[in-house]
């Protein structure tokens, strides 16, 4: 992924003309380099080129779906990625945080709200977010906060930004049941607009990316009504 310490880039998928000009405005004047396309054929072309830092996407597009798009990107890299949605249209959430997503934003949306998403993301993604970024451990399971790699018995898990948020805030709490709310505050911070499924489909990612059985976990248990949980004695 390309990345820039003193600016970020960022690539704007997004087929309505009128969005995509306010839109590029506005992140200009905050200092986000930005380069637009109107279909998803060139949102991922461009997206492949390793010349962002994050793609804004709309799921409506020509010639290509935002969420065929979403997929093929998220099969050829970590970048990540913010999904544009209708308004109420939670299927499409669902579905984009399912094929590798790490946000979403419903329209209309502010400008504003969109520049404090990709901070946020950036922040992630360059190691800049909170004090703490000493690497976490437990049994086998190794993240380092400092590039956001994460390993099992030595095997590199292939997180976005948001999934390996999401683990560490677990492997931290390991042996206690974690709300969804908390999730929610402490892998995305306050201005995510959750709907009830979102932390249900990352933790469904996450079991696919530890290879843990979904039918039978052994490492990420559901609390029905709680919330979940990192098995503390799982590797013993």
């Amino acid at each position: 992924m390309h990345i820039d310490q003193n600016r970020v880039h960022v690539l704007l998928v997004e087929d309505d003309q009128r969005i995509a000009e306010l839109t590029c405005k506005h992140l200009t004047r905050h200092d986000i380099q930005v380069a637009w396309v109107s279909d998803g054929a060139r949102g991922l072309r461009e997206g492949k080129s390793g010349h962002y830092d994050i793609v804004v996407l709309d799921i409506l597009l020509p010639n290509s779906n935002g969420i065929a798009v979403c997929r093929q990107l998220r099969a050829f890299s970590d970048i990540p990625i913010i999904l544009l949605t209708a308004l109420g249209d939670e299927p499409d959430r669902i579905l984009g945080l399912e094929t590798g997503a790490d946000d979403y934003l419903t329209k209309p949306f502010s400008g504003r709200e969109l520049v404090a998403r990709i901070r946020t993301i950036m922040r992630r993604v360059r190691g800049q977010q909170g004090p703490a970024r000493k690497a976490v451990t437990h049994g086998p399971l190794r993240l380092d906060p400092a590039s956001l790699r994460a390993t099992l018995d030595g095997r590199d898990l292939e997180l976005t930004a948001y999934e390996f948020e999401l683990l560490k805030a677990l492997v931290e709490r390991a042996g206690q049941v974690v709300s969804r709310n908390t999730l929610l505050e402490v892998a995305k911070g306050n201005a995510e607009e959750a709907f009830d499924r979102s932390i249900d489909v990352r933790i469904s990612r996450l079991r696919q990316k530890l290879a843990d059985d979904p039918r039978k976990p052994r490492l990420l248990k559901t609390v029905r009504g709680a919330g979940y949980m990192l098995v503390n004695d799982i590797w013993q």
